[in-house]
């Protein structure tokens, strides 16, 4: 239809309480209607553009002014960056709360599309634009695509979509957007609803802000040993927790208060005293007041900011940064992700509230109970055993030092189970709480039983992919009590030093000495041996069903009673998992409760080792299968002698198994599946699993019929690797751009510090490609592309938002002692991660990928290395990695056991060269210059000597330097009975890191910088953040801002009489120096003033303070900087007057706040806190 009529829009219904804005349709271009209802929407504005209609709305019932864009996306590449440019100018011309929706015509990722694909620039650009206009996409519910069309419908992608502002959501908490029935259309509608979900009381939950309170230990002290209850241990701290949980209500209710209302009591406060100001100066007292009400500012503020990080769960970032917007985004984005308004259970679609809970409690009560019947036995198969020492070990009593360093390794901000209190609480009252806990832990170990309420658990429900509507889609994390989750964490501590020794090499999962990746590097090889062969075979890829949940505890018992544990062990392992009951969290209300029968829990630090103990049948029945001749795996063979038999990988529930092309292999692994199952309970998913064609396979149709799965194709994945796919392929990378965009996309900058920035970027964006360059070369347009995102996330910017990136990229990766940021650049952490593949060579002589390696490729003398790798690239790996161990000359050194790997002269085994370096002029004429260590021991003496041959006399003039090389190398001795073992000169601990060799290879010179005093852990990271900015001169000030081509007149706001630059604003301008006097005067000291800020703080040292003093000292200079940038910022952008008051009290409150983390003086008041500093 090109022309939109009245009396169609009106067939759409609400009669004459509609209105309607419209751009009609151009031949096939499609166009956009936006109507409403008056009686709820008053339009304010409208502005119909080439691609869209949008109109600037009031609401009726409260007024809140917002816009609403209408789009039809071009479906003509070359018309895109206008159709950008029009959203770019829709945005400039109001600033209010935004939603845009319609048919964008273009996919964001190659997910949003079934057939996949590469990561298109179009696609980028798409998410650079969303990122630019600070939009958001919402959760998506009701499946992955909005458009199906071509032959069948075959063809399927998300074409449609709502986005919205921050501002937007904030007004519409809850609002997600869910695809309806589509009668007649190839589009789904999208329907967006901002309605939210009904959510019933919420458990107790611990605040970590409760930890903050002045005095809070000592009356949970006191709570805690006013408490007293007769019977067991775990009894007594069972109804202690319960009774804790009332008083901690009834203090937070009358005591401490809700903390948003004290915030803004205190804010109330503090602007009252501002205005009184403005009318008369302050008194004395008043000045207090004031004082005393922005500390409780602070304080509140704190509070809140610890309580929404808590609820985020973003534990990354740290509290004290002002993040708390961030932190309250984040919480909500997780709840809306989490919330359930329907779902799909057992093919059929739940939408009311008391059905979803009833529907997910029957399923997982149903998941979780054991259907019983027959069970064959496991005789015949022969599993490794533990030795009775190590059973021994496993059973003895629970010492004090152990549960406290268990302790200590659990990670405090989890989310807490049933009981309330996190990890976090138990480790800050452990000296108050552990004579009960040491006494309910060696009671456990005495009867082998604890109350069974303290293993109660919450099901979450965690959606595995965007779009979640089935319950299959979700995976259920078990929230186990902090008690149990402590026994558990001790007992999984011992029990991971001993599962080495019971299950097979194949397995790599919770492990000590093996990696994830190990598993991958051996797949592709051996995918890379049959091609190099041209030989054929088939890689079967198997998905258990609900693996965790459905494993047999009756066959968990028995493959530990054949692996050797003692029948204590076996008890405390059968109470723990069985005494479990269950409540389902469904919207954050727990619903239903029930015991179980069969599974374990994920969540439980335990869960993990005895999962993989169970997964070692499996193994064994592959093991015995191979040796039988019924599957015959793949051989890996080249240059290192008969070759490495690999049959299977596993790790954990991922399975991999290697056999011929073959109906006979196919029938016996299926059997051998089914027998698998029998015994434990485990079943393959065949909806999941997937027959892999290596090499020319003829008869696969009837192959894939056999194994009863489906048939797939290299490249594919294993383990998030790539399997069988080209080493310099770009398009296995595309992933993770596209999890960078996406996590880029929950944490909007503008709510977190440049200093919370710089943490993301460390600690989370660097680190997410680690993965993959741990094996992988990462190619270097791929490498720029993630330093740019990372780049434009840190400044801001892009192609419609110009934000000056203030300091090259090149010093922001600099380390932080050297002026840098210490972001790593990731072409030199890839060559680091694959260089210590090569020193994982040299060390790890008993593990199976090495031996793969090693048959495969040889290893040169001493077998320290693989040979060099003269084959082609192809598809494995090994080529990449070896070339890398090049970069391990001249870093590692040897000490010598038996001497029979080391070269006497050509490696570095006695001093810091080798010897032939050391004495050329006798290495020129020795007798074997490959010669090992070992041939030049003479044993024959008491002690033994050294005896080096030559190929000919000494003349006169080389006696004396064959004497110099006797007592240089007089002091070494070899050992018999010890190996040869290669050292990393580089660390102190001589064992090689990543970050010792990234840095090596990073290193460049640099002045000197003050990192020390920028980076103090006890300074709020956005003001370390500016103070670096200000070191290196960099903040934009209006000389700053004149460089980069702005016509401005440079005058300082502050003083009005020179040019502003930051050393000016920080150091010379005369305002600042007031505060500088009064720094001065506060302790007591005479000092001038550099000419820079860099040299301000590299010449700040405060030798002449005692140590605390010493602390506060070291603070000062950022607390004045930021105070002194604060004032005029103020001046410059809210056009106010500069206030000597207000910026002496902004630098000594925050002083004041910083001084009570950094040192312990209690209590400090501020009139207190300003006689100590003066009292040094």
């Amino acid at each position: 239809m090109s022309q939109m009529s009245l009396g169609v829009v009106r067939s759409l219904g609400v009669g004459r309480f509609l209105d309607w804005g419209v751009l009609n349709a151009r031949g096939a271009a499609g166009g956009v209607l936006v109507f409403w209802d008056k009686r709820v929407l008053e339009l304010e504005g409208m502005e119909v553009g080439l691609f869209s209609v949008s109109c600037r709305f009031k609401n009726c019932e409260d007024g809140f002014n917002w816009i609403f864009s209408g789009v039809y996306g071009p479906t003509v590449k070359r018309y895109r960056e206008l159709f950008w440019e029009e959203l770019g100018a829709i945005r400039g011309l109001w600033s209010d709360p935004w939603c845009i929706g319609g048919d964008f015509n273009l996919i964001r990722f190659p997910n949003e599309s079934r057939r996949g694909g590469r990561l298109s620039s179009s696609m980028r650009r798409f998410s650079e634009v969303i990122d630019e206009l600070d939009l958001r996409d919402l959760p998506f519910q009701g499946g992955p695509f909005t458009w199906s069309g071509g032959l069948n419908n075959q063809a399927m992608t998300r074409l449609d979509r709502f986005l919205v502002s921050e501002d937007w959501e904030d007004h519409f908490k809850g609002a997600v957007q869910c695809t309806l029935p589509r009668p007649v259309s190839d589009h789904f509608p999208i329907l967006l609803d901002g309605g939210g979900v009904r959510r019933g009381p919420v458990p107790f939950r611990f605040e970590n802000m409760w930890l903050k309170e002045e005095g809070f230990k000592d009356l949970l002290k006191g709570w805690w040993q006013s408490l007293s209850f007769n019977g067991s241990f775990s009894f007594i701290l069972a109804e202690k927790l319960k009774a804790l949980k009332a008083i901690l209500k009834s203090w937070n209710k009358e005591v401490f208060g809700q903390v948003g209302v004290n915030k803004k009591v205190a804010l109330d406060k503090v602007n009252f005293w501002d205005g009184q100001e403005k009318l008369r100066p302050l008194s004395l007292e008043e000045l207090e007041a004031r004082k005393a009400a922005k500390g409780d500012f602070e304080k509140w503020a704190l509070m809140e900011e610890v309580s929404w990080r808590q609820k985020s769960r973003e534990v990354w970032l740290r509290e004290g940064d002002r993040n708390t917007g961030f932190f309250h985004k984040m919480a909500n984005s997780h709840r809306r992700r989490n919330c359930l308004s329907k779902i799909k259970v057992d093919g059929v679609w739940l939408t009311e509230e008391q059905e979803i809970k009833r529907g997910v409690v029957r399923a997982f009560k149903d998941q979780l109970t054991d259907p019983g019947g027959w069970h064959p036995s496991m005789e015949g198969l022969d599993f490794n055993r533990i030795g009775d020492e190590d059973a021994a070990g496993l059973e003895e009593v629970f010492s004090e030092e152990e549960v406290l360093k268990a302790l200590s390794d659990l990670n405090g901000d989890k989310a807490p189970g049933p009981d309330g209190f996190p990890i976090r609480f138990w480790q800050f009252c452990w000296d108050v709480v552990k004579e009960e806990i040491m006494g309910f832990l060696l009671e456990f170990h005495e009867r082998g039983r604890f109350v069974r309420s303290l293993n109660s658990t919450f099901l979450v429900l965690i959606p595995k992919k965007p779009g979640a509507e089935d319950l299959r889609d979700f995976r259920p994390i078990s929230l186990v009590g902090g008690l149990y989750k402590l026994l558990a964490k001790v007992l999984a501590n011992r029990l991971k030093k001993v599962v080495g020794k019971v299950v097979s090499s194949a397995q790599n999962a919770f492990v000590e000495g093996r990696q994830i990746l190990d598993a991958a590097l051996i797949a592709n090889e051996a995918i890379d041996s049959l091609l190099k062969r041209n030989e054929c075979g088939l890689l079967c890829k198997l998905d258990l069903e609900k693996a965790y949940d459905h494993i047999n505890w009756n066959f968990l018992m028995v493959v530990l009673q054949s692996m050797g544990f003692g029948e204590k062990w076996i008890g405390w392992i059968s109470w723990c998992i069985s005494t479990a009951t269950f409540s389902v969290l469904i919207n954050g209300t727990p619903e239903g409760f029930f015991n179980s029968s069969r599974g374990l829990r994920q969540g439980d630090p335990i869960s993990p080792y005895l999962f993989v103990i169970g997964m070692e049948a499996l193994s064994r029945l592959i093991h015995r299968a191979v040796e039988g001749g019924f599957l015959s795996g793949c051989r890996v063979d080249g240059r290192g002698g008969n070759g490495a038999l690999v049959s299977h990988l596993l790790f954990a529930d991922d399975t991999l198994v290697f056999c011929e092309a073959s109906e006979d292999q196919m029938v016996h692994l299926s059997w051998l599946l089914m027998w698998f199952e029998a015994i434990s309970g485990l079943r393959i998913n065949l909806d999941k699993s997937e027959i892999l064609p290596v090499g020319r396979v003829e008869n696969l149709e009837n192959l894939a019929l056999e194994a009863g799965c489906k048939v797939g194709k290299l490249p594919s994945s294993y383990l998030g690797i790539p399997l069988g796919a080209n080493h310099k392929s770009v398009a296995v990378w595309d992933g993770v751009e596209e999890r960078f965009r996406k996590r880029l996309a929950l944490w909007k900058r503008q709510f977190i510090s440049k200093g919370g920035r710089i943490t993301l970027i460390r600690s989370t964006l660097s680190s997410m490609p680690i993965y993959l360059m741990s094996l992988l070369r990462m190619p270097r347009v791929v490498s720029l592309r993630l330093e740019k995102i990372q780049r434009d996330f840190l400044w801001g910017g892009g192609a419609l938002e110009r934000k000056p990136h203030l300091v090259n990229w090149d010093t922001v990766c600099m380390d932080k002692r050297k002026g840098g940021l210490g972001v790593r650049r990731l072409s030199i952490l890839n060559r680091a991660l694959l260089c210590k593949w090569n020193w994982r060579f040299a060390i790890e002589r008993e593990n199976f990928w090495r031996h793969v390696i090693s048959r495969k490729f040889g290893e040169e003398e001493g077998g320290w290395s693989s040979r060099e790798v003269r084959e082609s690239y192809g598809v494995g790996f090994w080529k990449e990695i070896r070339k890398e161990g090049a970069l391990m000359q001249n870093k590692v050194a040897f000490l010598v056991g038996n001497g029979r790997r080391v070269k006497f002269w050509k490696d570095i085994w006695w001093g810091n060269l080798p010897l032939c370096n050391s004495f050329p002029s006798l290495y020129a004429f020795a007798f074997s210059k490959e010669a090992w260590v070992e041939e030049f021991w003479d044993t024959s003496g008491v002690e033994g000597a050294w005896c080096p041959r030559f190929s000919r006399p000494f003349n006169d003039w080389e006696v004396e330097e064959v004497e110099r090389l006797l007592l240089t190398i007089r002091g070494a001795r070899l050992s018999p009975i010890m190996e040869d073992r290669m050292m990393w000169k580089v660390t102190s601990n001589e064992s090689f890191s990543v970050k010792s060799l990234y840095n090596d290879l990073s290193s460049r010179r640099a002045g000197l910088f003050p990192h020390g005093l920028i980076w103090n852990p006890s300074v709020p990271s956005k003001v370390s953040f500016f103070a670096w900015e200000a070191a290196w001169g960099k903040v934009l000030t209006m000389d700053q801002l004149k460089k980069r081509g702005w016509a401005v007149a440079n005058r300082c706001f502050m003083c009005c009489e020179e040019e502003e630059s930051i050393d000016h604003i920080l150091i010379h301008c005369s305002k600042a120096r007031a505060l500088w006097d009064l720094l001065f005067a506060l302790f007591g000291v005479c000092w001038v003033l550099p000419y820079s800020a860099r040299e301000t703080l590299i010449e700040w040292r405060g030798f002449m303070l005692g140590k605390k003093h010493r602390k506060v000292w070291k603070a000062a200079p950022l607390c004045l900087f930021w105070a002194v940038w604060m004032e005029r910022n103020r001046i410059a952008f809210d056009n106010e007057d500069f206030s000597v008051h207000r910026l002496k009290n902004s630098f000594v409150c925050n002083l004041w706040v910083w001084t009570k983390s950094i040192v312990n003086v209690d209590p400090l008041t501020l009139p207190s806190f300003l006689d100590w500093l003066g009292a040094r």
